[in-house]
């Protein structure tokens, strides 16, 4: 994978609105938190474009990435939210110049599109918060997309994570689980891939070219505001295309705000995944801190 150049001071950072609007509001702490950084945030009027629910039309939002792709000045482009319209627009970009000059891609949620998109072309990108995040955002957070924007040495981290055997159910937080008995801590190296993002996005792209392999990868998984029998259904999907049998890992970030029907489900996010894995074997990783929380910490994908 190749991996874009880290930034330095002075780099400029450009927001963009690939999916849902946004406001001048909503991105102003961002955009003093990259300049107290030492970079420049580079964006104009088109970035508060309206268009129903989206940041302006399909050829608008892809138009003014493209501008930004193609920029030879531009050293990172930062999303300024998620929501949905991405996938509408990704078969209308032109990475041709993007490859001479290639940039960080930062955003979760809605922007798994892009990450998927940079995956498939051989591109490092930036699991990580958001513009109109910031604010609400932990310092361990901010500090991390830092790291890894900035860092060659930056690796994702997770603290206090010790390792049980398959015998166990218990899927209780910080906890891993696989089918051997870890005698010592799990350890990844340089050469594991992550790849992944939010389950809905993946969901959505399963059987298009844009899916990313996950054989002998670390995928990561997250959600919000999701009934639960929809992660049954998603977790039933991926496994049955063949998604989840040969998994490094699997990295399980926050699953935030889960419904249930008047007449429960029976089982909680987490039993339901655990339930689609468990027998594979391959190491579980549980709460790992990333998605739809404010201590949404940065994961290199690629």
């Amino acid at each position: 994978m190749i991996t874009p150049d880290f930034l330095t001071r002075g780099s400029k950072i450009a927001l963009v609105a690939p999916a849902r609007k946004i406001s001048r509001e909503e991105v102003a702490f961002a955009v003093k938190w990259i300049e107290e950084k030492g970079f420049v945030a580079v964006y104009d009027d088109r970035l508060f474009a309206e268009y129903h629910q989206l940041a302006g039309g399909d050829d608008f939002r892809a138009g003014v990435l493209q501008d930004y792709l193609d920029r030879d000045d531009i050293d990172a482009i930062l999303c300024a939210r998620g929501g949905y319209g991405t996938i509408r627009i990704v078969d209308k970009l032109d990475f041709t110049k993007f490859a001479k000059h290639p940039k960080w891609i930062v955003g979760y949620s809605d922007v798994t599109v892009l990450h998927a998109k940079m995956q498939q072309l051989g591109y490092q990108s930036i699991h990580g918060t958001m513009a109109i995040n910031f604010e609400k955002n932990t310092k361990e957070a901010l500090d991390s997309l830092y790291e890894a924007l900035t860092n060659p040495s930056f690796r994702a981290k997770r603290e206090h994570s010790p390792l049980v055997n398959k015998s166990s159910n218990n899927v209780n937080s910080q906890m891993i689980t696989g089918k051997k008995d870890f005698s010592i801590p799990l350890r990844f190296s340089r050469n594991d891939m992550v790849v992944g993002g939010n389950l809905s996005v993946l969901y959505s792209m399963l059987g298009s070219d844009l899916f990313p392999e996950t054989d002998g990868k670390i995928l990561f998984i997250e959600d919000l505001d999701e009934y639960l029998y929809h992660i049954d259904r998603m977790m039933m999907g991926l496994k049955r295309a063949g998604k989840l049998a040969n998994l490094k890992a699997l990295l399980v970030g926050a699953f935030t705000d889960m419904h249930d029907n008047a007449i429960p489900f029976g089982m909680t996010a987490k039993e339901i995944i655990f339930e689609k894995v468990k027998e594979y074997g391959y190491p579980v990783i549980w709460d790992y801190p990333a998605g739809h929380i404010e201590d949404n910490r940065a994961i290199i994908f690629g």
